[in-house]
């Protein structure tokens, strides 16, 4: 098997990983604060010890999330909040704390702000968010600070991660961030709303043609490569 064969295997199965983390995209296009995932392509050289020139392939094992601003839709919850800015819910899970702009809260028994599934949203301080059973009136500021009929309970944590770069997915909307996580100053909070998904259908459905056209490109490529070789076998064996 030739150096072009090696090569276009491996940016073929680059194509297949891509199109399956836009199939990914699209199928969580009306996920409420989910972040939109690409592939990275980069280049793997091996030196074939001086006998040849160096074998080139296409490694696409690299993700990364795009962390553009979603719309806000308005929902008119209490508890609903959406993100404008680049930070963060910070959110207790069995595997340790986890970022998201899911911001789809109710209170558990106890009182604390939790998530659908039930991880609780962690304060300034990294403690559970805790809002009495008999409050009314529950307002939430544009800086995280909860109130009800004018009395502080506390005030929600709004961080973001040293390095964006380092973000990677958990599981559905939940991101888990690999280095140092700084207070997000310049974020604000909009009780009664929601983001939505930063997923532009029209751009994912773009990029799936143009990955499609370039498998079909390699795929005919290997097949004349194969017809290539079997009529060299066939030749040098009569």
């Amino acid at each position: 098997m030739g150096n072009p064969v090696f090569t276009t295997l491996t940016r073929q199965s680059g194509l297949l990983r891509e199109m399956q983390v836009l199939a990914h995209n699209v199928a969580n296009l009306s996920t409420t604060g989910y972040r939109r995932e690409g592939v990275i392509f980069t280049e793997y050289m091996r030196n074939l010890g001086g006998v040849e020139a160096p074998l080139s392939m296409a490694a696409a094992n690299a993700r990364q999330t795009y962390l553009t601003q979603g719309t806000l839709a308005q929902t008119g919850g209490a508890l609903d909040l959406a993100i404008e800015g680049d930070g963060f819910f910070v959110i207790e899970t069995p595997e340790g704390d986890r970022l998201t702009r899911s911001g789809h809260f109710i209170t558990n028994a106890q009182g604390e702000m939790v998530t659908a599934d039930g991880f609780r949203l962690l304060d300034a301080a990294g403690a559970p968010v805790f809002i009495p059973a008999d409050a009314r009136g529950i307002n939430i500021g544009r800086d995280g600070t909860i109130s009800a009929a004018d009395q502080p309970l506390g005030r929600i944590g709004l961080m973001r991660p040293e390095d964006p770069s380092m973000l990677r997915r958990a599981h559905g909307t939940l991101l888990e961030a690999q280095g140092e996580l700084v207070p997000a100053d310049d974020t604000s909070l909009h009780q009664g709303f929601l983001e939505e998904s930063n997923v532009n259908p029209i751009t994912e459905m773009a990029r799936m043609i143009e990955i499609q056209r370039a498998y079909e490109m390699g795929q005919k490529f290997l097949e004349r490569e194969d017809e290539r070789v079997r009529a060299v076998v066939q030749t040098l064996g009569k």
